[in-house]
């Protein structure tokens, strides 16, 4: 059934989502499900090897996998990601532990959360959209940007954190008995959230939906609970079920706390999706294994292992090096693979900082010569995949939280806006 421009009613759509055309002039930007108060540290390899000497954490000790109870084990998974230069998720038995950490560095609170951070980037842009989110706390209240609205659970005196690692490339953490250099920038994001836990909707998002052109789903990945899950995804299929057939529905995958969910949802929500997203690090954890971005072999033996296990009608894939698109809608994602680029590449120069000035000069920035190559070889390897290389992007302090988020309000923004081809 294709998409068209939106109609008044409660039109029930089939399970093939359409082709993508949205309509650039009618409803409004609609996206969920949950945003954060991030507290993100500044970056010390110093204060990361004092802390790793007072806890004794020795090469062997590094498991991105074992649970986190007490600052020691915080440090073995996060150490274990960085050496791997991995980004990712993690379930803290306690916020005790965040703030335990945040104490050790200079940190500042910011707002998260895939629908929180592409709608500030579509402010930027002077596209507004409507945020569903399950509470709202002062913080929230004062750090949104004036043209996002907000649809709420409810409210609390102050939201558990999102606690925010951020670590640059060649850095180096001295252990107990050796020390570890980290091959690539990434982000690790360490939470106890319960209201995200019980993810509970916004009273107003089915109807707000219902008269959406563009709708944004993702963050079921804190729930922890198997029957908590089973109730959203049932609510989540009702309510794209009552989308006029024009709505265009993008999927955003994330890192989960219970892995074995992540197959549970995609089982409901990829039949569901227009566009089904992610980025690499959620692409390795669908095949199994971490796939580098700059090896294009191994990239498309795992879209073609994807490409099996999630049954989408287009799925898009966002890394530093590059964004992909393969699926029946591909070649009319261009636009909008170019627009989360820039949007990503803006973020990681200007972090919050960014304003449209900044925005408009890495727009105008050439691709990476190696990125490029790799796009164009990523190209021949699959029939009928899309690739827009990243830009060539120069900088010592990078920004390397909320790139993902912010891919997605450029995405979106140029699908909602869409601009003359360059």
């Amino acid at each position: 059934m294709p998409l068209t421009a939106p109609t008044t009613g409660d039109t029930v759509t089939s399970g093939d989502p359409g082709p993508v055309r949205p309509d650039p002039g009618a409803g409004e930007i609609v996206m969920g499900l949950a945003g954060t108060v991030d507290v993100e540290l500044a970056w010390s390899a110093e204060t990361w090897s004092r802390l790793a000497r007072e806890e004794g954490i020795r090469l062997a000790d590094l498991d991105p996998l074992v649970p986190i109870l007490d600052v020691r084990s915080a440090l073995r998974v996060t150490l274990a990601l960085m050496a791997r230069g991995r980004g990712n998720e993690v379930f803290l038995a306690s916020s005790a532990i965040a703030w335990a950490l945040a104490d050790r560095f200079p940190h500042r609170v910011t707002l998260g959360g895939t629908n929180i951070r592409a709608a500030i980037l579509m402010a930027i842009l002077g596209i507004p959209a409507t945020v569903a989110v399950v509470d709202v706390d002062p913080t929230m209240r004062r750090l949104l940007p004036p043209g996002v609205a907000v649809l709420r659970h409810g409210d609390s005196a102050s939201l558990d954190p999102h606690l925010i690692v951020q670590y640059p490339a060649d850095a180096v953490i001295e252990l107990a008995d050796g020390e570890i250099r980290t091959p690539a920038p990434n982000r690790v994001i360490l939470t106890n959230d319960p209201p995200n836990r019980a993810l509970r909707l916004a009273p107003g998002l089915a109807e707000a939906a219902r008269r959406a052109r563009i709708l944004v789903l993702s963050s079921l990945n804190a729930i922890q609970e198997a029957d908590v899950l089973a109730e959203r995804l049932a609510e989540l299929g009702a309510i794209v079920a009552s989308l006029d057939p024009g709505t265009l529905v993008l999927w955003e995958e994330a890192g989960y706390h219970v892995e074995s969910f992540r197959a549970r949802v995609t089982a409901v929500m990829a039949p569901l999706a227009h566009v089904y997203s992610m980025n690499e690090d959620e692409l390795g954890a669908f095949v199994g294994r971490t796939v580098d971005p700059a090896d294009v072999d191994d990239v498309a033996r795992a879209l073609a292992e994807l490409r099996r296990i999630v049954p989408a009608r287009t799925i898009v894939v966002h890394s530093s090096l590059w964004a992909l698109a393969v699926g029946d809608d591909a070649e009319a994602l261009r636009p909008a693979l170019r627009g989360g680029i820039t949007a990503a590449g803006a973020r990681y120069l200007h972090g919050d900082a960014l304003d449209r000035a900044g925005y408009d000069a890495v727009a105008a920035l050439d691709p990476d010569p190696a990125n490029l190559a790799r796009a164009g070889a990523l190209a021949d390897l699959v029939p009928g995949l899309v690739v827009e290389p990243a830009l060539r992007l120069v900088t010592a302090d990078p920004t390397t939280i909320g790139l993902g988020d912010t891919f997605v309000g450029g995405f979106v923004a140029a699908l909602a806006r869409p601009e003359p081809t360059r």
